[in-house]
């Protein structure tokens, strides 16, 4: 990590001199911050945006790498995101296995605001608490379990932001469901564009499904029936995926409301319009930043091509007898539990750069952290 940051500032400019600069108190609690003298902050085109934007994820990379305690936002952030599976995994049981139907009824949509308003507050909560034990202190981060406690005293508006965010997401969610249910014969073909027809091809391939056979896994010995795991794992997840990836690009569409309402103090109203103002400056640098990102969970989803390749195993429907041998399993698990790794530590990096490209779009300076040596 430290090689890719010397590399990145050699051949993408960032390690260049500091500009002449004047002082100014901001209201955010960083004491004096340099604001660049006549040029408006955040505002740079072109090879400066991606300077900007890579310049971040790489601070927020060395800033997880001094300190590692951050680790405990992608932790409980996974935590939070398999409680969801869960509640999709009981509906899915419920409906089966006991014939409990509540896709007809009005509550099974409370029920369901109710679980994401509950995720997303999670999420949001987490994501102030690393805001806060980041910027807190001169030179370095407090604890995280510090943050989580320092950020109680904005529970009320994160909570509101956090309602926000789930009618939005269940709205959007259902507006594309319904988009793909509704469409003409003639149209069905863009059913593989729907909210389910990527991740159930996908999930149901090896080395997602590393058994290709779903009763072979989750079948106990002496039990008689599938077992509950059935119902986590394809079922629940892939219930679940569509939800998460809606919420996830929430957040990355509104990065800087919850810097607002925890470093401004600002309500919900004022967080939402001040982040708007700040993403028209900084907009390229946060898109760069984000597909910088993007780009690396990608390219580990995309390694299960070369596993499938060199496996010569691809899905259940063409290998119907067939079971790979113990190693190919093992390989299968090995790299399922990578993907979920670089998943979760990326979304980290990511939560630290928002405040990078916060304080940049507040003072019109290149992260200033991407430069910063490891506090000892």
């Amino acid at each position: 990590m430290r090689l890719i940051s010397v590399i990145a500032d050699q051949w993408l400019g960032l390690c260049r001199r500091p500009p002449v600069v004047r002082t100014m108190q901001t209201g955010i609690d960083f004491g004096q911050e340099p604001v660049l003298s006549g040029q408006p902050a955040g505002s740079g085109g072109g090879w400066g945006s991606i300077r900007r934007g890579i310049g971040a994820a790489l601070s927020g990379m060395r800033t997880l790498n001094r300190n590692r305690q951050l680790l405990w936002f992608a932790l409980l952030a996974g935590l939070a995101l398999a409680c969801n599976v869960l509640y999709y995994a009981a509906i899915q049981y419920l409906g089966w296995n006991l014939q409990i139907s509540l896709d007809s009824r009005i509550g099974s949509y409370a029920l369901e605001f109710t679980v994401e308003f509950a995720t997303m507050f999670f999420l949001v909560y987490l994501l102030a608490a690393l805001v806060i034990s980041i910027s807190s202190g001169s030179g370095r981060t407090a604890s995280f379990f510090q943050g989580l406690i320092m950020a109680k005293k904005f529970q009320k508006s994160l909570a509101r932001w956090s309602f926000v965010l789930a009618l939005a997401g269940m709205l959007l969610f259902y507006a594309w469901f319904y988009f793909f249910y509704w469409l003409p014969p003639e149209f069905r073909f863009l059913n593989a564009f729907g909210p389910f027809s990527f991740v159930t091809s996908t999930i149901t391939q090896f080395p997602f499904n590393w058994t290709l056979d779903w009763d072979m896994l989750t079948e106990l010995p002496g039990y008689g029936g599938r077992s509950l795991l059935l119902w986590i794992y394809p079922y629940g997840l892939s219930d679940a995926l569509p939800m998460i990836g809606i919420n996830i690009l929430l957040l990355i569409l509104t990065p800087f409301v919850v810097p607002h309402i925890v470093l401004e103090h600002k309500n919900v109203r004022e967080s939402v319009a001040g982040s708007f103002a700040l993403l028209k400056k900084t907009w390229a640098g946060g898109a760069v930043c984000a597909l910088f990102l993007a780009a690396i969970v990608v390219g580990v989803f995309l390694a299960h091509l070369l596993v499938q390749a060199a496996s010569g195993i691809v899905d259940p429907y063409n290998t119907v007898t067939f079971h790979p041998p113990v190693t190919w399993i093992t390989l299968a698990l090995l790299y399922n539990i990578a993907l979920l790794i670089v998943a979760f530590v990326v979304a980290t990096v990511g939560g630290i750069a928002v405040l990078d490209l916060y304080r940049s779009a507040q003072t019109g300076l290149m992260p200033e952290s991407a430069g910063a040596e490891p506090v000892p």
